[in-house]
């Protein structure tokens, strides 16, 4: 997704991100949940923030110069104030899943399990400038990494242990086990291919993007 450049802000709609599209407010990262967080569009870019960081306004020359909510960031931009917050460098789970996946070796979702919680699906990404790691967010477009795994030195296991996700394989280090089943055999073998160069330390030859949607 391209955002929209800030110059434009306000003068054009919008791409809207759907609501399903993401489990967390993308400036505060947030959790929502089905409770307590309802969902709000940001009417300058189009992004899902929770209500917290939508309760701005700001005049958008699309519509008609009325007052519409948006977001601090783009309050900020609109009404040609700096945030300085901005210039502080993200940390390592802050990257956007956008930006990530964009520009990865591997990306798609896959169930995961760790110990011996429930299967949960998650969008799980190798991205290429970090060919080692594998980062998994709760949505293709959410702001923020659940967690990350850096694979070197895991023991990969293959061999699926149940019936119902026959797709599956596993990483064990130590303690450590992670669990994942993709939805088809040639989707495991495509994550097999790099997890197995990844936990020896080395990159996959072909930077071709191995993007599964």
């Amino acid at each position: 997704t391209t955002l929209l450049q800030n110059a434009e802000l306000g003068k054009r709609a919008p791409r809207w991100i759907r609501d399903n599209e993401v489990t967390m407010c993308m400036k505060c990262k947030e959790p929502f949940n089905a409770l307590t967080r309802r969902r709000h569009h940001c009417r300058a870019c189009g992004h899902v923030v929770c209500w917290k960081c939508s309760d701005y306004k700001a005049h958008l020359e699309y519509d008609g110069n009325k007052l519409n909510k948006v977001c601090k960031d783009c309050y900020h931009v609109i009404i040609g104030c700096t945030d300085s917050e901005e210039k502080k460098r993200k940390g390592i789970l802050e990257i956007e899943s956008a930006e990530v996946s964009g520009n990865s070796v591997i990306c798609s979702f896959l169930q995961y399990m760790e110990k011996s919680k429930p299967w949960q699906k998650a969008w799980c990404v190798i991205p290429k400038q970090e060919a080692l790691v594998l980062y998994m967010y709760g949505a293709p477009q959410d702001v923020k990494a659940l967690a990350t795994i850096p694979l070197l030195g895991y023991t990969v296991d293959d061999t699926p242990k149940s019936a119902d996700l026959p797709h599956s394989f596993k990483l064990t280090q130590s303690k450590s086990v992670h669990s994942f089943a993709a939805d088809n055999e040639e989707l495991k073998q495509k994550w097999l291919k790099v997890i197995h160069l990844a936990v020896k330390g080395e990159t996959p030859e072909c930077q071709n993007e191995l993007q599964v949607n």
